[in-house]
């Protein structure tokens, strides 16, 4: 059911965000405000910031595509859009000592659909700009990349296993900051993205939290460096 609705967001989004290439004139001496479609691509580097356990930053791919609206008469311009990414994190387990020799964590893969908008502010020209606004987000539950260390012990824990970290919470709401700079038809883009959100909420409704002294809270924390192509 949770797959069927993150195809839904993905859809909805594709359908948000449309090609608008078009110019509007008004007057004579209006000011054109210029409509833009962009694809972008590139690289994520996902964590979960938390007390509970401790994670190690991995990496993944991200894929985006968004309208901006420039504006040549303003100090800023504004964007909307969607981006899928598919992501890694990975979180210690205790060492044993049957597998002494063997990479104590395990990896996870985790799929988001984020929506969002953004304001552009230009620093001093149209080629450079501090990016910021807000994001929603649909993320699936964590997925276990190997199987064979489902019944790894996770670090902190007696008893709680790499499969019982499964559930989390699937819609969230994230901020983000970052830089684009490039010419017409080609830029790049460094964005942070933050996770207002508790993305682990979802943990505290699992039997084994019922033991636990703390609850369980995490932020999400993803930098993504991407290549766009405007036209």
């Amino acid at each position: 059911m949770k797959k069927k609705h993150f195809l839904l967001l993905v859809a909805i989004c594709i359908c948000f965000v449309t090609q608008t290439n078009a110019q509007r004139q008004k007057a004579k001496g209006a000011i054109n405000i210029k409509k833009g479609f962009a694809i972008a691509g590139g690289i994520t580097n996902y964590d979960i910031i938390t007390d509970n356990f401790t994670t190690l930053k991995s990496d993944g791919w991200i894929f985006g595509m968004s309208a901006t609206v420039d504006l040549p008469h303003k100090w800023y311009n504004v964007s909307y859009g969607m981006q899928l990414s598919e992501n890694t994190l990975s979180i210690a387990t205790k060492p044993s000592l049957r597998r002494s020799n063997v990479d104590n964590s395990v990896d996870y893969k985790l799929l988001t659909a984020q929506v969002a908008f953004l304001w552009h502010l230009k620093l001093g020209t149209d080629f450079l700009t501090l990016d910021l606004g807000p994001m929603l987000q649909y993320n699936n539950d964590l997925e276990l990349k190997n199987s064979d260390k489902k019944n790894y012990i996770i670090d902190g824990f007696n008893a709680v296993t790499a499969k019982d970290f499964k559930n989390l919470t699937n819609f969230n709401v994230n901020g983000a900051i970052g830089l684009t700079a490039g010419i017409n038809h080609f830029k790049i883009r460094a964005q942070y993205i933050y996770g207002f959100t508790n993305i682990l909420g979802d943990l505290n409704k699992e039997s084994f939290a019922k033991d636990l002294n703390n609850k369980f809270k995490g932020n999400q924390s993803m930098l993504a460096f991407t290549v766009m192509c405007l036209f």
